[in-house]
């Protein structure tokens, strides 16, 4: 099993100098593509000289050297990311060149080494995956099933009334699945199913 994983509970940021170049580093939690490119717009300063960046998100991940040699900056930044199991993060950073060159194993160390101090010092949570389930019961069992629920920690999405019973839609963890089904199959006596919607 592989170990849980984490995100960032508030966005960071980290300034280092080296070399005369100043370093920025900003990180924050980001569970989609389109909400870490919308960080990266958001936080880029276009007086500086590079904006580098990189994001994952699940199986989505990017990033780019925004004009520094090819793999020297949004890559090391990426392996900060993944090298501290870490999950929905996007890091952003920002130099401006300070008039020394600092090579390509100058610049990884750099941008790499921001990105990675930066997100040491962030605070962290664990990273929960959720799942939207939907599931039928009979009226009899609707009081025991939704005091249990509580037990899962889920979060209602809906709930709408059908002849006979209910229909009941919530998010809840994903490692639980197969505990919720064992006792939506145990109240309705094997007659409810569970249905993952995502």
């Amino acid at each position: 099993m592989t170990s849980p994983r984490s995100t960032l509970a508030a966005p960071a940021q980290l300034t280092q100098d080296v070399r005369k170049s100043r370093f920025l580093a900003n990180a924050a939690n980001a569970s989609t593509p389109e909400a870490a490119i919308a960080f990266v717009s958001a936080v880029a300063d276009a007086s500086a000289t590079h904006n580098c960046w990189a994001y994952r998100a699940g199986q989505h991940y990017r990033f780019n050297d925004d004009g520094e040699p090819a793999g020297t900056a949004g890559k090391p930044i990426l392996q900060a990311i993944d090298g501290q199991g870490l999950d929905d993060v996007v890091v952003v950073v920002t130099r401006w060149f300070g008039g020394i060159k600092l090579g390509a194993g100058g610049l990884m160390r750099a941008y790499g080494g921001c990105a990675a101090e930066c997100l040491r010092g962030a605070a962290k949570r664990e990273l929960i995956h959720t799942s939207e389930v939907e599931f039928a019961l009979g009226f009899s069992a609707l009081p025991l099933i939704r005091a249990r629920l509580a037990d899962f920690d889920v979060q209602k999405v809906s709930e709408s009334f059908v002849s006979g019973g209910a229909v009941l839609r919530v998010r809840v963890a994903t490692v639980r699945l197969d505990e919720l089904r064992a006792l939506l199959a145990d109240v309705s006596r094997g007659q409810c199913s569970l249905r993952v919607l995502d």
